[in-house]
């Protein structure tokens, strides 16, 4: 059962995470069920404020609406 990726905006970006090129971020779903939700999610190469990724999954990790 794939789920299709959805949207999401960096809206913040907390910081190195562990080792290697992994950057914390708090992003805002764009489209779908969870539209709105604020999470915080792991990335792996060069990202900042503004980017959209495609989020996989948008089940709570952490974070919370902005308001």
């Amino acid at each position: 059962m794939a789920e299709e990726a959805v949207p999401g905006k960096v809206v913040q970006t907390l910081g190195r995470s562990g080792v290697g090129d992994v950057t914390r971020v708090r992003c805002k779903v764009l489209e779908g069920n969870d539209e709105g939700k604020v999470l915080v999610r792991n990335v792996v190469g060069p990202v900042k404020k503004g980017d959209i990724l495609m989020l996989r999954e948008t089940e709570m990790e952490s974070g919370g609406r902005i308001h």
